[in-house]
């Protein structure tokens, strides 16, 4: 934390982030919401470094202005690889950035999909935030939606959260959810953690329900929600927050 005369203002500096007014601000640092640098603060008078403090509101991280920095969601097109180049011409994702983000800025990509999947990948310049949201240590969940082949039979969601066992070892599912039912195909919501190449195909193949579609939804606090296909969006200051959070940053 700042010396006591140096800094902005908390209270200020909340309202720059567009977490509140300043008044709301100020009620919540007295209600003692706001946390500065692992410490919780409750006296208005407080100045912040915004370039150093680590500052978070009901556990979350307040993303302070930084016009260097870049988060965003993209829905990826089936057809398209997820890589920012390719070397054999195919369509990828990287395409895309060129043509709607000025000047890409290094961006990393969180989350490979399959060319025949579509669905959220992020893109962040964020080295730190990028590498941790891609490492397993951290199990930021990964929701999707599949098109499978067959009638779900009871008890499917039991033995998948029990524990399928794959050739390079076994997959255990956070949740699974049946969503919709089809003349000879079921609609299922699926979230884990792994991030193992095609791990959703290969887990609903396993035990006897191919994918014929499959789109990601979900990572982490981050939702695809209503972006079409190709779409991309800057994320908010709330889901970079908890992305941040989801990591322990």
């Amino acid at each position: 934390m700042t010396e006591p005369n140096m800094g902005v203002r908390l209270q200020k500096v909340l309202s720059q982030a567009g977490i509140a007014s300043r008044r709301v601000a100020e009620r919540m640092i007295t209600d003692g919401r706001v946390e500065v640098d692992g410490r919780i603060v409750t006296e208005l008078g407080t100045r912040v470094d915004p370039a150093t403090s680590v500052i978070r509101v009901d556990g979350s991280r307040v993303l302070l202005g930084d016009d260097d920095r870049v988060y965003l969601a993209l829905n990826k097109p089936i057809g398209m690889v997820s890589t920012m180049s390719d070397d054999q011409g195919r369509p990828c994702i990287g395409d895309l950035v060129e043509h709607r983000v000025r000047g890409n800025k290094n961006l990393f990509h969180v989350g490979r999909l399959d060319a025949e999947t579509e669905g959220l990948i992020l893109l962040t310049n964020d080295g730190e935030l990028a590498h941790r949201l891609m490492h397993p240590s951290y199990e930021v969940p990964k929701t999707y939606v599949a098109t499978v082949i067959g009638k779900i039979p009871k008890g499917l969601g039991k033995r998948l959260r029990d524990g399928i066992d794959l050739d390079d070892g076994p997959v255990y599912v956070d949740d699974f959810a049946l969503v919709d039912t089809l003349p000879g195909r079921s609609m299922v919501r699926v979230t884990l953690h792994e991030g193992r190449k095609r791990i959703v195909r290969r887990l609903l193949d396993a035990v006897g329900h191919p994918v014929e579609a499959l789109v990601r939804t979900d990572i982490g606090a981050v939702r695809l929600g209503d972006q079409r296909p190709g779409s991309i969006r800057a994320l908010t200051r709330k889901e970079i927050g908890e992305l941040y959070q989801a990591v322990g940053l």
